[in-house]
């Protein structure tokens, strides 16, 4: 396990991150993030190697948008170093596809899926009615890849939740990027769908062979798909196997607060208090309810909210 940041997880060894690909696609080298006055990471160090689906955890306000946006190049540093295919940081970098947490609300229009997905190739105007042939050819290979292509014939009014969320995920391949970064794709959808949406990254991901940082409020739906957890919490990062980060000491660091973790039936509880620690806060909705989407564009100039609640309920 690679644990970072200034205070160590209890019981936490050093070590090299396991390399699944080449080379590293995302680099943090003594990275510091600050936001609205509070410490999000503190002299955070770690590496994502292609080809890792890394799932992405951690209480409300630990910094797990915060942590993408920086990434993207929209929160800058305070201090550190964080590099993307060997490169500094900065926005508009069209080696990462993003999917942001906070989506605007689509479910309601007439638009075509093949529309939506479109639009990500020029972020300043609905659709391509003009495109080129190469935009369409990306644009056909994204939907055929992410088993779209029919859905993209229909209004996303008659989409259900997961079914747009296979969309959005379609905009995020745009121009073949080699990072994906999905902020909270499970949000509003049922247990089915959250199963199928996690099942169609992995698959996605390695066929394709990039990395994913996937974060979520629970990690269960993701057990069987992450090679490794990202855990975020108290200004630390513990990076690892799950059986090396979701264990009593590194938890109950990174919550600052006494945590026990149970395994029953191969799903994992963690536990405060005899409470489950869950993400009552962000109750399912039902998926045929219109859920979340957005618009997604790869200049990755959205105005997402950030990452800083200060909300007592945490989402494992």
């Amino acid at each position: 396990m690679i644990p970072t940041g200034h205070q160590t997880p209890a019981g936490a060894q050093s070590g090299a991150p396991t390399a699944r690909g080449d080379r590293p696609v995302l680099e943090l080298d003594n990275v510091t993030l600050d936001l609205g006055g509070r410490t999000i990471l503190r002299d955070t160090s770690f590496v994502v190697n292609q080809g890792e689906f890394i799932g992405v955890l951690g209480p409300n306000g630990a910094g797990k948008t915060t942590l993408m946006r920086a990434v993207l190049g929209l929160v800058p540093a305070v201090g550190g170093a964080i590099r993307v295919l060997g490169q500094t940081v900065e926005r508009g970098n069209a080696s990462i596809g993003y999917m942001p947490q906070t989506r605007s609300a689509l479910a309601g229009r007439r638009v075509r899926g093949r529309d939506l997905v479109a639009m990500a190739a020029d972020g300043h105007r609905w659709g391509l009615p003009h495109a080129d042939a190469k935009t369409r050819t990306d644009v056909d290979r994204v939907l055929e890849l992410v088993g779209g292509t029919t859905l993209s014939k229909r209004p996303l009014s008659e989409l259900s939740g997961g079914e747009r969320q296979r969309l959005l995920l379609a905009q995020c391949l745009l121009g073949n990027p080699k990072l994906l970064l999905l902020d909270e794709p499970l949000i509003s959808l049922d247990p089915h769908h959250q199963k199928s949406v996690v099942e169609l990254v992995r698959r996605v991901q390695q066929e394709l062979g990039i990395a994913v940082l996937f974060s979520a409020h629970e990690l269960n739906p993701l057990l069987n798909s992450i090679d490794r957890v990202l855990y975020l919490g108290s200004g630390v990062a513990a990076l690892g196997t799950v059986d090396e980060v979701i264990t009593r000491p590194v938890l109950s660091r990174l919550y600052g607060s006494p945590i026990d973790v149970m395994r029953v039936n191969g799903r994992i509880f963690v536990m405060s208090g005899g409470v489950e620690v869950e993400k009552h806060d962000h109750d399912h909705e039902h998926d045929e309810d219109g859920g979340h989407t957005h618009s997604h564009s790869h200049s990755h100039s959205h105005p997402d909210p950030h990452d800083s609640r200060d909300g007592h309920t945490h989402d494992v």
